[in-house]
């Protein structure tokens, strides 16, 4: 996953600035990952982007492991 350039708490705090109309010059209303959230939440989610990407590689190499036991007790011997 690409890094961004910017922390959570720092897109955070451009996004509230944004809807309190401090900021303007042609920033696009707040949407997609962050709109809307708390510091804590955002971090929240990126914890558990990062656990769901460790589930899935694990089950990818289980499921690998399946197949390579099927294959093997397919065969004669």
């Amino acid at each position: 996953m690409k890094r961004s350039r910017f922390s959570e708490e720092q897109i955070i705090a451009i996004l509230k600035e944004q809807e309190a109309g401090m900021r303007g010059g042609g920033v696009p209303p707040p949407r997609g990952q962050f709109g809307g959230l708390e510091v804590s939440e955002a971090r929240q989610l990126r914890s558990l982007e990062e656990e769901n990407a460790r589930l899935k590689k694990l089950l990818a190499e289980a499921m690998l492991d399946n197949a390579v036991l099927k294959d093997l007790a397919s065969k004669k011997w």
